[in-house]
């Protein structure tokens, strides 16, 4: 008894020290790729800005106090989260049905066509977004069509404003918002949909009471996901806003390799931090409840 209990015994210590080697190439990775920069750009937060570009070591709050207290930041932090909740809503509204149908669709070509709604993501982004400064330019496709239509005079500003930055970013991330939804429509299974239609709902009803409950797991999670990359985007606000549109992302870029106050820099990305994993929470208790 004692002997099979001891063996039981190192037979546990070796599963879980197996269990640790390969768990340990993984864990370093992501120390010296992740933890070791976040906690270095946390530790320059608080270094002191001498003639607002020299970097002494130091101690001081002013930095956060400095970002929290001033107006321009904080309508800057504002107008970030703005347009990521406008972004998060139409990529939500425009991708859901799209997401649906490849769902529901019984075809061979069904994968060749999920294929093709999440083929952008290949694309680089720039690409992406230069294309989209093509088509919303004053000479661009949507002006030229509308002059053409004879239901414009003068071209329509959408770009280097709020506009044009939320149109391309919400094409930016709608094969990210199909990925999430075809992912979460696990829970969705027609039989539930026909026993409500047999019973008398009627489409609206069905949709209502039956798809969209099933499917809010996949909608949480998209909206999350479109969430956090909308609201720390650089490259499309910076291009497609040509300077004129004042984020979270690009003001932390503008202070680090403009202004060269990287300690303010650094603790804006805190800041940003903190909301990111606060939005994390709030996902995490979201999917709960829906569950």
């Amino acid at each position: 008894m004692t002997t099979s209990t001891a063996t039981s015994g190192i037979g546990s210590q070796g599963r879980t020290l197996h269990l640790v080697m390969l768990m340990l190439p993984g864990m370093l990775i992501v120390a010296f790729c992740l933890i070791l920069p976040v906690a270095w750009l946390f530790r320059m937060s608080f270094n002191l800005t001498v003639d607002g570009s020299v970097i002494r070591e130091g101690f001081t709050l002013d930095h956060y106090v400095g970002f929290l207290t001033d107006t321009f930041r904080l309508r800057i932090a504002w107008a970030s989260v703005l347009l990521s909740t406008v972004v998060t809503f139409f990529t939500l509204i425009l991708t859901y049905p799209i997401a649906l149908f490849l769902y529901r669709w019984n075809s061979p070509w069904r994968n060749i066509l999920v294929v093709l709604a999440i083929s952008p993501l290949l694309v680089s982004s720039v690409v992406r977004t230069f294309g989209w400064m093509l088509i919303l330019g004053d000479n661009g496709w949507v002006n030229s069509g509308l002059h053409s239509l004879g239901l414009v005079t003068a071209p329509i500003r959408l770009t280097n404003n709020f506009t044009g930055v939320a149109i391309a970013l919400t094409e930016v991330l709608m094969p990210v918002m199909a990925l999430a939804l075809i992912a979460g429509f696990g829970r969705l299974d027609h039989i539930y949909e026909e026993a409500a239609a047999s019973l008398g709902a009627t489409p609206l009803k069905v949709f209502l009471r039956i798809t969209l409950p099933l499917s809010l797991p996949g909608i949480a999670l998209g909206c999350m996901l479109c969430f956090l990359q909308a609201i720390s985007s650089f490259i499309t606000p910076q291009l497609l806003g040509g300077g004129r549109v004042f984020l979270i992302a690009t003001e932390i870029y503008d202070t680090a390799m403009i202004t060269l106050n990287w300690p303010l820099s650094a603790a804006i990305s805190m800041v940003l931090l903190a909301a990111l994993i606060a939005a994390l929470f709030v996902y995490a208790r979201t999917t709960r409840f829906v569950e």
